[in-house]
């Protein structure tokens, strides 16, 4: 608690190997508030600075703080299922999110990405956005998946462009191409 007698935002932090390389994930007592792919030492420290400035705290990494604080109990949960579904163990995630890092109709579009757009299938930026209500809304919902806190968790990788073209990706496309073979939507890289 500070000095005021209010609980402090404690973000804890660690760094999961995956198939597609190093994730960054981060916790609040409110949930998974941020998931930062290519995590090596340089873009998890400017990641961990967005973080304290965003949120108004020093993110903590994991293994510093009490484990039985609940957003260590909820790191090492959300974890436990990345690591889940890319051992093809898991297909959706049960975890608290926690918002606060996105707002109005990005958040909206994300929240139905997350709720509408299941393992395995695919859904065009157009139709995401007539989902909320903006049919036209394209290149909106495109911004919307370019801003997204928790990639992976909130599924960007499954928007795809309307003619069967695998769009943008914030990660990468060769991140996106990998997730969506995971998924069984394309066929596994070659190479």
């Amino acid at each position: 608690m500070n000095s005021h007698g209010q609980d402090r935002q404690r973000v804890v932090w660690a760094v999961v190997g995956t198939g597609i390389g190093p994730l960054l994930l981060a916790t609040t007592r409110e949930g998974l508030v941020n998931v930062v792919f290519h995590a090596t030492e340089e873009v998890r420290d400017r990641a961990l600075e967005r973080l304290a400035s965003r949120l108004g705290t020093e993110p903590a990494e994991r293994g510093s703080v009490p484990a039985e604080e609940s957003g260590s109990v909820l790191l090492d949960e959300a974890m436990r299922q990345v690591e889940a579904y890319f051992a093809g163990e898991r297909q959706s995630f049960e975890l608290p999110l926690d918002w606060s890092l996105i707002s109005g109709f990005p958040r909206e579009v994300l929240r139905e990405l997350a709720a509408g757009v299941p393992f395995g299938t695919v859904v065009g930026y157009g139709d995401l956005a007539g989902r909320v209500g903006q049919p036209g809304g394209a290149q909106a919902v495109g911004a919307a998946m370019g801003a997204n806190p928790l990639p992976v968790v909130v599924p960007c990788h499954r928007v795809v462009e309307r003619d069967g073209g695998i769009g943008g990706f914030g990660g990468g496309l060769e991140t996106k191409r990998r997730l969506l073979a995971l998924e069984g939507v394309l066929p596994e890289p070659l190479f």
